[in-house]
């Protein structure tokens, strides 16, 4: 089966990227053909600096190398280096309805909160199905907040197969498991509400985040619900099973301090990801093999968007003189 995935370089990646959706790409690369993309161009929608992009872009794919994804078994890439992607977003845009994009969440989102709507973050729906359908994906790791996009790519599919003739497969969502991360103030971890943990912040950095989650005013000797306290929610993804039976006893045992559940997460975050800060900086330290990495992805992800170009522009009519 082939997977697709795409992340965003709008900011250091943080503790839901991780559990909601990094882990999983690791994981399926050991199962699946992967491809795996920064999306620089949808980026575009809130980042406007271009030294900025490009730094991000690059910490992106440092982080995700620093984790494990190995460039032997996924195919990783930046979105930009293949260019036939903003080509079918066109193709797509002639099959698809106004209609449709205007029931993107992400686009009622923004309208409802009075927010400057951009015609790039309209559609949005139509890069991101180009995105997956020039790969001839079977497969979108998505959270159920994201099963929205896939439909509408799949609709986009039939659109284009119905018009003209068989070239998308439709692809499928692959839901994954990770419950809601949530942030320092409670709400779900976004680097737009400024409520992240990064990965790989200086400890002092991490520590003093993770001491300022909000948590309630219950006393210290009286009993606590550890399913409503926003500490417990963070260390039941970094604990193994038997640790967080124990913290749950202790919650409702009575006696415990948040600052104690607090400075256990501390610490689980830096084993899970302090050990891996020198790993870190021997990328950082290698720009050119990083991009080495990238521009070798990016050409075995061209030759297949340039196939299945070849099949769309066929079934529409397009001539395209080589030069």
């Amino acid at each position: 089966m082939r997977v697709l995935s795409g992340v965003q370089p709008t900011g250091a990646l943080h503790l839901g990227n991780y559990f909601g959706a990094m882990r999983q790409h690791i994981e399926l690369q050991r199962e699946h053909e992967c491809f795996y993309f920064i999306a620089n161009y949808h980026s575009l929608t809130t980042i406007n600096d271009a030294q900025l992009l490009r730094e991000l872009t690059r910490d992106v794919a440092i982080d995700y190398l620093t984790m494990g994804l190995d460039p032997a078994k996924a195919t990783f890439f930046r979105q930009s280096d293949v260019p036939e992607v903003t080509e079918l977003a066109w193709i797509l845009a002639t099959v698809t309805g106004k209609g449709l994009l205007e029931r993107a969440h992400s686009f009622k989102d923004k309208t409802a909160r009075g927010l400057p709507v951009s015609m790039g973050l309209f559609c949005y729906p139509l890069l991101m199905a180009a995105d997956i359908l020039i790969y001839r994906s079977h497969l979108v790791p998505v959270g159920q907040d994201q099963v929205q996009h896939i439909e509408m790519t799949q609709d986009m599919a039939g659109y284009f197969n119905s018009t003209y003739r068989e070239v998308f497969v439709r692809p499928e969502p692959r839901l994954n498991e990770a419950p809601l991360v949530p942030g320092t103030d409670g709400q779900k971890m976004s680097k737009s509400y400024g409520n992240t943990i990064e990965l790989f912040a200086p400890p002092e950095v991490v520590r003093q985040k993770i001491m300022s989650i909000k948590t309630d005013s219950t006393p210290v000797q009286e009993p606590k619900d550890p399913q409503r306290c926003n500490v417990f929610a963070l260390l039941k993804l970094l604990a193994d099973p038997a640790e967080t039976a124990e913290w749950e006893r202790r919650y409702r045992a009575g006696g415990l301090a948040y600052s104690a559940a607090k400075q256990r997460l501390f610490e689980l975050h830096e084993q899970l990801f302090g050990a891996r800060r020198a790993i870190r900086a021997r990328w950082a330290a290698h720009p050119d093999d990083v991009e080495d990495i990238l521009r070798d992805g990016g050409r075995r992800a061209r030759a297949v968007a340039q196939q299945t170009m070849a099949d769309v522009r066929d079934a529409c009519g397009i001539v395209v003189a080589r030069l």
